[in-house]
């Protein structure tokens, strides 16, 4: 346990004002003096809830001071698990851990972040993790925050992404104060709105307890499949002081080693890829490290296999000229052997679905082609949520962390290849080399389209942007789904902080707060960070723009505003078509118009750096080069730019 540590001088002498000023309170009222007269001031209306008057002071006030109290010994276990930051919204049944956290661990490691609502908070913390590969730590204020807070934890949870949640709450109801709202906000079985989609939960009743409990959290947070975990920190337990004799200690953590593939399961995955003559390799959130992209590279290039990204990290070089994730279809149609690292959605690489009136599949592999299967997906599972697709039945399953399985399986693979199979294996890889070429030729061709139109093409934002910041050490963290996927079909991205992924449960609101999270982890790093942020996502929560300005989180967001949910606009255009009353109402609901969102407004109210709206393409280029030497000097800043739908 830390040692104990006495109030600061200037604290000292505040509580001792605070005891003269209570004992004056209690003086009788002839000891008072005479109370100067009113200053004149302007007639107002009457407000709805005048202040409460403590018209009768107590015979006797007492001031209660401790030296050390439980939330001191809290914020001591989250240091000693090097958690950096807090990312909160401020809630009473945890403002002794958020006093705890500014005043006695000097608002350093962890550091308070301000947010301004709790999905913010946990989509920051979601963000920060794909960047940093640790959590950071979410304060949520009982049954409300945690409500709040739902959507985010869904999405990390999906995501696979470790979040350090920690919520108060009231369980004695004795102690409960009703001016504070205390009865509403507290709750039986915090954790229970949520347990579907939290990796585990506990509600430690002592310090003691609490702090083998905070451990096993982290460790199991950070075990593959990593995913949030939540700790209920009552308020008493926060709140009392530590009694002089408690023997607290914090224990030590220790990370567990990521599962690996048994022995016999990786020499037959190597043999059957050596003896393929069309080896595929799927790959979706495989990569944790820069290590794991190198060997997955490695791997690639001993088989001159082809690689197709799935996009939920980033995990294989987009120029590497075995990237195929362009043509996937027809890779996997002649594939042989195909095997899944880490792949979320296998079955969905290997067939295509059409969504009709009686919606249809088939199967595009063929039929004797053997699937491998890479991933800790099958060490975990729930019932209730079914974010894990649909079932794949595979010929050789390992369940085992694919980035820890393939230094042997690349051992293995090497020792089986012969003179003749390397000669084939070049010769492989020479026609998939052509044909990266061609599919890179393409996409540059394609985006050409619509060059000079207004409002703007997403091919020529992303053609703009990145002539501003190839020269930087640049960090795209924002999905790109909705942006075409330009910017993986066009950029040269090799590092693992270049891309993050999507959100993992597809809940809208994660974008803008994640992006920030991911800019807060690349700070340290001096990386420039970059946002393509979606219109609709800003909106759900835009709030997230002053966290950004408050704490001088730099990053650059260039807004994707095409005035709509797009793919909302989308399905119910082809409802319509479907029951033939064709498309021309179906911007009712779907879109942002009359009047148009002026975002640029909107982040300079936050103090953000802002310009736009930008409707003429030949205005990017020098609007992007002012914004970019914003952040540069460590200040978030914004772009408005109107775009075309995709």
């Amino acid at each position: 346990m830390a040692k104990s540590k006495k109030l600061p001088a200037g604290r000292r002498d505040f509580l001792k004002s605070v005891v003269a000023g209570a004992a004056t309170l209690a003086a009788p009222a002839e000891a008072l003096p005479a109370a100067p007269p009113p200053a004149e001031t302007p007639v107002r209306g009457m407000a709805l809830m005048p202040p409460l008057i403590e018209s009768d002071p107590p015979a006797e006030a007492e001031v209660l001071t401790i030296d050390r109290s439980g939330s001191d010994f809290m914020v001591d276990i989250l240091k000693s698990l090097g958690i950096e930051y807090v990312c909160s919204v401020a809630g009473s049944s945890f403002r002794a851990l958020h006093e705890s956290v500014i005043n006695y661990g000097g608002n350093k490691n962890p550091e308070f972040i301000s947010c301004c609502h709790e999905e913010s908070s946990v989509a920051m913390a979601h963000g920060y993790a794909k960047i940093e590969g640790k959590p950071l730590c979410i304060f949520a204020h009982g049954t409300v925050g945690l409500q709040h807070a739902a959507m985010a934890i869904y999405n990390a949870y999906c995501d696979r992404v470790p979040v350090y949640i920690v919520i108060g709450n009231n369980l004695d109801a004795t102690k409960r104060d009703t001016a504070y709202g205390e009865w509403p906000h507290s709750v039986q079985d915090a954790a229970s709105i949520v347990r579907d989609f939290v990796k585990w939960d506990d509600t430690p009743i002592s310090l003691q307890h609490f702090a083998e409990s905070a451990v096993r959290a982290y460790k199991i947070a950070m075990t593959p499949p990593m995913a949030p975990v939540l700790l209920v920190a009552d308020s008493e337990l926060q709140e009392a002081p530590i009694a002089d004799d408690a023997a607290l200690h914090i224990p030590k953590l220790t990370l567990a080693s990521p599962p690996q593939g048994d022995s016999g399961s990786v020499a037959e995955a190597a043999r059957l890829l050596v003896q393929a003559q069309n080896p595929v390799i799927v790959v979706d959130r495989y990569a944790r490290t820069q290590a794991g992209i190198e060997m997955l590279v490695e791997l690639a290039e001993t088989l001159q296999a082809t690689v197709i990204d799935q996009a939920g990290r980033m995990n294989f070089p987009t120029r590497h000229p075995l990237n195929q994730s362009s043509r996937r279809a027809a890779a996997v149609a002649s594939a042989d052997v195909i095997m899944g690292l880490e792949a979320t959605d296998f079955w969905g690489a290997l067939n295509t679905m059409h969504d009709q009136v009686h919606r249809t599949t088939r199967p595009i592999v063929k039929s004797d082609a053997k699937l491998i299967s890479i991933t800790t997906g099958d060490l975990y599972a729930k019932a209730n949520y079914q974010d894990f697709y649909r079932y794949t039945g595979v010929d050789l399953a390992m369940a085992a962390d694919a980035e820890a399985t393939l230094p042997p399986l690349i051992e293995e693979t090497k020792r089986l290849i012969t003179g003749d199979r390397k000669r084939a294996m070049q010769d492989r890889g020479a026609k998939l080399a052509s044909l990266h070429q061609q599919s890179l030729e393409q996409a540059r061709t394609d985006a050409t389209y619509a060059w000079d139109a207004s409002p703007v093409s997403t091919g020529r934002l992303c053609a703009e942007l990145w002539a501003q910041i190839k020269d930087e050490d640049w960090s795209l963290v924002s999905i790109l789904r909705h942006f075409s996927w330009w910017p993986l079909r066009l950029w040269p991205f090799d590092k693992h902080y270049q891309y993050i992924g999507t959100q993992g449960g597809g809940g809208i609101g994660y974008n803008a707060p994640a992006s920030i999270g991911a800019a807060l982890a690349n700070k340290k790093h001096g990386r420039l960070s970059v946002s393509i942020q979606d219109d609709g996502d800003l909106l759900f929560a835009p709030a997230v723009l002053w966290t950004a300005a408050h704490h001088r989180i730099p990053i650059l967001s260039v807004m994707h505003n095409n005035r709509a949910y797009h793919e909302e606009l989308m399905h119910v255009q082809r409802m319509a078509n479907r029951h033939n009353r064709g498309v021309d109402r179906a911007h009712i609901g779907t879109t942002f118009e009359d009047p148009n969102m002026d975002f640029a407004k909107l982040a300079q109210s936050m103090g953000v750096y802002a310009e736009g709206p930008i409707t003429d393409p030949k205005e990017l280029a020098p609007a992007l080069r002012r914004a970019i030497a914003v952040v540069k000097r460590g200040e978030p800043a914004l772009l408005d730019v109107v775009t075309q739908p995709r």
